[in-house]
């Protein structure tokens, strides 16, 4: 079921499926990302799980949002979507949704019944010592209209989505063409994904700053690491360790390491984002087996 939703004070494009009550895993996807990124994910869960997908202002088929980009503004959406479902969810987070799934899990323990992160965005001293994204956003609506204007959102978007697939995926695209035109050949998308780059140094720090004041709180927590995009080993083994911390944030949490796996998790290995959701969500909520084949550690 597709709709449009209000959050958080914004509206959002959401999509459900699966049984009304089921387990909910509400999957929030990275920068650019779009509600059918998880489309083998929602295959896999569809038969136990109720699955919300949902799509930040300006991206996907969202609107463009009216304040911008924070992570006190997708904390909020992440915290109406919880409350609404009627009970804890388990939040999927790609890359950087992961800083407000973090947050909403520290601030909100009594939505979360456990927490997915999917190949995490991860800063271990990020600074923001000049507060401008909001200042600049505006600059990126301009951009949005004039790319609306002069027709260029229409090739633009999509070259732009095939580029970063190209590199942060094995299998490729998930979506047909023209589902891909629909929702990449919007400005507002271009111009969101350059809002929310502007303001990832500042979400970070925001994030950074309250792990000082609230605790993680002893939920299941599974981390799932992807290897498969980078080019040194030393930058793998500084990813892998970056995460191997995030997963001790709670007594029950877990990295699980896909070595082939690239940046795009639920493209690539669904059944690994699955059977972490699964984790999360089982009969008593307690961490199992590795998946076989997956190197494990944390």
């Amino acid at each position: 079921m597709s709709r449009v939703e209000y959050a958080g004070g914004e509206q959002v494009h959401v999509v459900a499926r699966g049984p009304a009550d089921g387990p909910v895993a509400l999957l929030t996807s990275g920068l650019g990302g779009a509600w059918f990124d998880w489309a083998r994910v929602v295959d896999l869960l569809a038969g136990r799980h109720r699955t919300v997908a949902f799509d930040r202002p300006g991206l996907g088929l969202s609107p463009a949002g009216h304040a911008p980009p924070s992570l006190r503004r997708d904390l909020r959406i992440l915290e109406d979507l919880a409350e609404a479902a009627g009970t804890p969810v388990v939040p999927v987070a790609h890359s950087m949704a992961a800083f407000p799934a973090e947050a909403l899990a520290r601030l909100r323990p009594d939505l979360v019944a456990g927490l997915v992160l999917v190949d995490p965005s991860a800063e271990r001293d990020p600074r923001a010592p000049l507060r401008t994204a909001a200042a600049l956003t505006p600059l990126t609506t301009v951009l949005a209209r004039l790319l609306d204007a002069t027709g260029l959102a229409g090739i633009v978007g999509p070259a732009g989505r095939r580029f970063v697939l190209s590199r942060t995926s094995r299998r490729g695209d998930v979506a047909s063409p023209a589902l891909v035109r629909r929702v990449y050949g919007r400005g507002t998308v271009a111009g969101t994904v350059l809002a929310e780059n502007l303001a990832y140094r500042e979400m970070a720090f925001d994030l950074h700053r309250l792990r000082r004041r609230r605790p993680f709180p002893p939920v299941p927590l599974v981390v799932l690491t992807a290897l498969g995009d980078l080019r040194t080993r030393r930058r793998a083994e500084q990813w892998r360790r970056m995460h191997e911390e995030l997963a001790a944030m709670s007594p029950r949490g877990r990295q699980v390491v896909l070595r082939d796996a690239r940046h795009m998790v639920m493209i690539d290995d669904p059944d690994a984002v699955a059977a972490a959701v699964a984790e999360a969500t089982g009969p008593e909520g307690t961490a199992g087996a590795a998946p076989e084949g997956r190197a494990c550690g944390g």
